[in-house]
């Protein structure tokens, strides 16, 4: 399933073949820098699963990140539900990504990033979509500066599912791209 193509992109839904980059970007310590855990094998086949079924169902989740020429899959760009009672809105939307460390540095994120945002205006119709990440994860504010989401001032707030045992973790930084007049 399709979601989306850009120029060197396409943004698709998970394939058995791809199930190794899926491994991969979810136990390497750079992309994971960020996150208080490594997933263990299992742990990411249960993910790929109910992910690539999010997407085949309702259209929305992580999709593959690919390359457009090999379909080489390269990590993960996508429009998901995000349950985050008293900081979000019920049934808000985010945007989020994961890239293989080997595909840093080219761009592919913002390029996918950015056309996500344009899908979510102009196919799906929502009329917010929002972004968190660790204020110290300067790779991921950055792309949220570059699709044009503003950042929240005064929204900062401590991730419910980030454990205690991680405090450097759990202040997040909040991000939204708006295309109507609703409030947050």
């Amino acid at each position: 399933m399709l979601i989306v193509e850009t120029e060197r992109l396409i943004l698709r839904n998970w394939q058995e073949e791809d199930r190794n980059l899926f491994y991969e970007i979810n136990r390497d310590e750079k992309v994971m820098e960020f996150f208080p855990f490594r997933r263990s094998h299992a742990e990411c086949d249960t993910l790929f699963d109910r992910n690539r079924d999010m997407i085949s169902e309702k259209g929305l989740g992580f999709y593959a990140l690919a390359d457009r020429t090999t379909n080489e899959a390269m990590g993960f760009c996508g429009l998901s539900p995000v349950d985050l009672p008293g900081i979000l809105p019920e049934g808000s939307v985010e945007i989020g990504w994961r890239l293989a460390t080997r595909f840093w540095g080219r761009g592919y994120v913002t390029e996918a990033a950015s056309r996500l945002i344009e899908y979510a205006r102009t196919d799906l119709h929502l009329p917010t979509v929002y972004a968190f990440a660790v204020d110290a994860n300067h790779r991921s504010t950055a792309v949220m500066q570059r699709i044009g989401m503003q950042r929240l001032a005064g929204q900062d707030f401590d991730h419910p599912k980030v454990p205690d045992t991680h405090p450097h973790l759990k202040r997040h930084v909040l991000f939204r791209a708006q295309f109507d007049s609703t409030p947050i």
